[in-house]
């Protein structure tokens, strides 16, 4: 077994190495117990401060809310759409509900990388949370569909600074031991909103009207800003001035100007690929050249612009950055394949309701919350990450082998037990990768880090959702055309899952619900890969201690974490 390590390179404090200014310091007896905790290698911060409880509950309340706000707006719309299709008569307008909040979140998620390195990460994170709300402002009071569309986009736009932001604030304004556990909570949000979304969704659209999915997002958004702004820094409340043109040099804006684009025409791919055109679409085909062009001309800015790129060398050069960023990969394409698809093995294969469904999928919905609060607590108590992130690539894959056997007649036993088997194992190591950008780079490349990391994630799941897609409709179209030739394979799967059931005759449904059942499992051998490969990320990375020694608790009083 590995021992924990720290990142290679000494710190340097005012010119001369951290080890001999450590020694310089005052001592201990000089300096009392604070200075005594500071050779044992605690983090000043918060824990000095005798109020310092209620400000991580305030911190904590004011990042969850925000945290909630961005994982809400992704569930809750789904059960309203049928209300605004029918207020606007938009049905051609749905699929833009939702890319336009993904494209803007996505394609803006590096620059708010930059903008949380060169300026204080409180008021930028205030500003993405303000952004956010103007958006859900638009939306709520949207004369039109047009006008809908502008309020996604917009607030996708904050969402981008909120995604990755929150992890930085909390490198901001939390030591380092216990970020892991603060961590954890934030992902927990996710799976809560998984939970209620779909149910407040439905309430607001039957009780009220489908324009409460987004006024709700309102006094959140409100209790963020309130708490955030009265919370002060462990850290440099300010960063160092710069004029001007340094600051628009630092944002690497022809790197931006072409990274925007090319993100786009990806997703605009994917998401038309196989759905509105085939793969083999002359439109699909521009998409995917012309992103491969700007790829080539972003790379070729990158390596130009040196440390001023928007991914500079020296991050992605980084082994254990490259190692999270496969791991934090695969691992989402893991969750997002059973996060879309067991869904519809329920709805189809079982037989129940879209409701009755979400029920079903509590024991990883609600799994995943529980177990990343509890990885975030074990990575406290071990000062390490990386052990956490093994079990998790072993976890998940068992659990992705075990839901691929799922039959037409599995009992509850099995698809139970097998969902909280996988949100064991993505809770441990899931949200613990994101420690990585917080302890394997220097304090000023974390956001940057960070950023890249959540980047790649949102990337991972556009990118294997279409995989998962393609594979799915090819499979069913298979294994219905194998098993009742007679029929229309392409009008069975056009009547849709919740009307599957009425579609064919009784004594053809068997054969239906078999090729659906095996449709579901092969794309489920996608997140088999994926989980599989996870673990090259995991050993990949240093087992880097949570745990800050003596010297860089002294070097971090004159650097500190980001500017908040």
């Amino acid at each position: 077994m590995q021992s924990p390590v720290k990142p290679s390179g000494s710190p340097r404090i005012n010119g001369q190495p951290a080890d001999q200014a450590a020694a310089a310091a005052p001592s201990s007896s000089q300096h009392g117990p604070e200075a005594e905790k500071k050779q044992l290698g605690e983090e000043p911060g918060p824990s000095r401060d005798p109020h310092s409880r209620w400000k991580l509950v305030a911190l904590g309340i004011s990042l969850n809310m925000a945290i909630l706000l961005v994982s809400l707006d992704g569930t809750i719309l789904a059960t309203a759409i049928p209300s605004i299709t029918n207020e606007f008569g938009s049905l051609g307008d749905v699929a833009w509900y939702g890319s336009s909040y993904m494209f803007a979140a996505c394609a803006l998620q590096l620059m708010f990388g930059k903008l949380y390195m060169l300026y204080s990460v409180k008021p930028v994170f205030l500003a993405a949370v303000v952004l956010f709300e103007l958006g859900s402002l638009i939306a709520a009071t949207a004369p039109s569909s047009a006008a809908l569309v502008v309020g996604r986009a917009v607030s996708g736009l904050g969402a981008a600074g909120i995604f990755g932001g929150g992890i930085i604030v909390v490198a901001a304004f939390v030591p380092l031991r216990q970020r892991p556990i603060c961590v954890g909570l934030l992902s927990s949000m996710h799976g809560v909103a998984s939970v209620a979304g779909p149910l407040l969704g439905g309430v607001f659209t039957d009780r009220a009207t489908w324009r409460w999915c987004f006024w709700i997002n309102l006094p959140l958004g409100a209790i963020t800003v309130l708490f955030l702004s009265f919370i002060k820094p462990i850290g440099p409340s300010s960063r160092p001035s710069m004029s001007w043109k340094k600051q628009i040099k630092q944002f690497d804006l022809p790197g931006t100007l072409v990274l925007i684009p090319s993100v786009i025409c990806l997703l605009l791919a994917l998401q038309w690929g196989g759905s509105k055109y085939a793969w083999r679409d002359v439109r699909i085909i521009l998409l995917l050249v012309l992103f491969s062009l700007l790829a080539v001309v972003f790379c070729g800015i990158q390596a130009w612009q040196g440390d001023q790129a928007t991914l500079p060398l020296r991050i992605l050069s980084n082994r254990n950055m490259l190692g999270g960023v496969w791991f934090g990969v695969c691992i989402s394409a893991v969750l997002f394949i059973f996060s879309y698809y067991l869904p519809i093995w329920f709805q189809v294969v079982k037989g129940v309701s879209a409701t009755q469904s979400g029920l079903m999928n509590l024991p990883s919905i609600l799994g995943l919350a529980v177990f990343s609060i509890v990885g975030g607590g074990l990575a406290s108590a071990l000062g390490v990450y990386t052990p956490l992130l093994i079990a998790c690539s072993v976890l998940c894959a068992i659990a992705s082998g075990l839901l691929s056997t799922l039959q037409v007649g599995s009992s509850i036993g099995y698809w139970f037990g097998y969902q909280v088997l996988l949100a064991a194992g993505a809770g441990l190591g899931g949200q613990n990768v994101m420690l990585v950008a917080q302890v394997a780079v220097p304090d000023d490349d974390m956001p940057m880090a960070t950023s890249v990391l959540t980047f790649t994630q949102l990337l991972s799941s556009a990118i294997f959702l279409a995989v998962g897609q393609n594979i799915f409709q090819n499979q069913l179209l298979r294994h219905l055309t194998a098993r009742l030739p007679q029929l229309s394979a392409s009008s069975i799967i056009n009547s849709g899952t919740a009307s599957v059931r009425n579609s064919v005759a009784p004594e053809q449904l068997p054969d239906v619900l078999q090729a659906y059942n095996d449709a579901v499992t092969e794309t489920f051998y996608v997140a088999v890969a994926a989980a599989t490969l996870s673990i090259l990320g995991a050993l990949a990375m240093d087992w880097l201690s949570l745990n800050k020694p003596a010297e860089q608790t002294v070097a971090d009083e004159n650097q500190g974490p980001p500017a908040a």
